[in-house]
């Protein structure tokens, strides 16, 4: 009879990760498959230009996008949708901690790569990566754990909203220390915007919105490129030629493309007239190349996208798995936002590339290992 109850035991232990054969949403899958698309025709066409300036070749910055960026993510997209949520959770604070440690190391000389005045890469020899791209998933995994476990206490002053403002405030001062001010951004509202999902006081979530708000202020007072990008902000034309010239190129970009755009291809700005066409600035170029109504369904797709997202989390099986999908739902939204809206003027330029757009492989791949967690996730949901 024991031997019986320890195989059964052991059965449990075997079956704790085993994958369901309900297939992933295919409908989130879709529509990160198409938005992959559209930044990969995007890149072809932006990068054409500078590609050739810079490396001669046209199509450097496509090839490297596909080969070191799409091809890798959705390989490593496909290995962690078979991989059981709950693992994720068992290594949250092991994950939390490496991150920190990156962070740590990039600081570091020799091993942090100083780029324009700021360290926001690891150079590994053969492999470098952006440590902030990690720490945004890693900080949503832990979040979930430590949410998760919290349920009624999550209104506590000493237990929930202390603890908070305290692994918070080390991720902030690492991540100023880079400095990468706009990454600091999206991961500040992704954090919150968990917090209050699950539950956190209005007067506690108040308050650390204007604690960031104060801080935010201060940051762009202290240093002087802050403070001519919030001033090219406030008026374009108070330096047209220097702070306020990507400013003024996208708006003229965006707003040459008109209702249909120039044309797929066909953008004049790309040509040494807009800083980071494949980065940053990318939006500005699909808006002038498709115009409104294509512009316009790129931000559709997103909206969709994380409305699906919302909907695969409010159906979770657990409170761990549906935070984590808000948390990666949450980052994905907030960072097209705050790119789009700089492009188009509504907020200061950030930095912050177009989730599975922008041309960046760090940036790409760990979002779409957060969208493979999603995808998993979607096989455990409740009908």
């Amino acid at each position: 009879m024991k031997r019986v109850v320890k195989k059964k035991r052991k059965n449990k232990k075997r079956n704790k990760f085993k994958v369901k054969s309900r297939p992933v949403d295919k409908i989130f899958l879709t529509l990160i498959l198409v938005i992959l698309f559209i930044g990969l025709v995007s890149i072809f066409s932006a990068g054409i230009a500078v590609a050739q300036i810079r490396f001669n070749d046209p199509y450097y910055y496509f090839k490297h996008q596909l080969f070191y960026g799409v091809l890798p993510g959705l390989v490593l997209m496909f290995i962690v949708s078979k991989i059981h949520y709950k693992f994720w959770q068992k290594w949250a604070i092991a994950l939390f901690v490496l991150a920190i440690l990156t962070l740590v190391l990039v600081l570091i000389p020799g091993v942090g790569v100083e780029l324009k005045g700021a360290k926001r890469w690891i150079d590994l020899g053969p492999i470098s990566f952006q440590p902030a791209e990690f720490l945004k998933l890693a900080l949503i995994v832990y979040l979930a754990s430590w949410l998760a476990g919290k349920k009624k206490r999550i209104k506590d002053f000493s237990e929930s909203l202390i603890p908070f403002v305290v692994f918070m405030g080390i991720v902030g001062i690492l991540i100023l220390l880079q400095p990468d001010v706009g990454s600091l951004g999206a991961i500040a509202f992704i954090a919150l915007s968990m917090f209050y999902i699950a539950g956190a006081s209005l007067r506690h979530i108040v308050g650390l919105v204007l604690l960031g708000v104060i801080s935010l202020a201060l940051l762009i007072k202290l240093e002087p490129y802050r403070m001519n990008r919030f001033l090219a902000f406030i008026n374009p034309d108070i330096d047209a030629q220097g702070i306020g010239w990507q400013v003024k190129q996208a708006a003229i970009a965006v707003g040459s493309g008109g209702l249909f755009g120039v044309g797929l291809g066909h953008s004049h700005q790309k040509f040494s007239y807009l800083p980071e066409v494949v980065g940053d600035s990318i939006f500005a170029i699909i808006a002038e190349e498709v115009g409104l109504v294509g512009a316009g369904i790129v931000v559709i797709l997103f909206f969709l996208l994380v409305l699906r997202g919302f909907r695969l989390a409010w159906l979770a099986p657990d409170r761990f798995s549906s935070y984590l999908v808000f948390g990666i739902s949450f980052w994905i939204i907030f960072q097209a936002l705050i790119n789009i809206m700089a492009i188009i003027g509504l907020i200061p330029l950030t930095g912050i590339p177009l989730p599975f757009v922008s041309y960046g492989s760090t940036s790409l791949i760990f979002a779409l290992v957060g969208v493979g967690i999603v995808l998993n996730i979607s096989r455990y949901i409740k009908q």
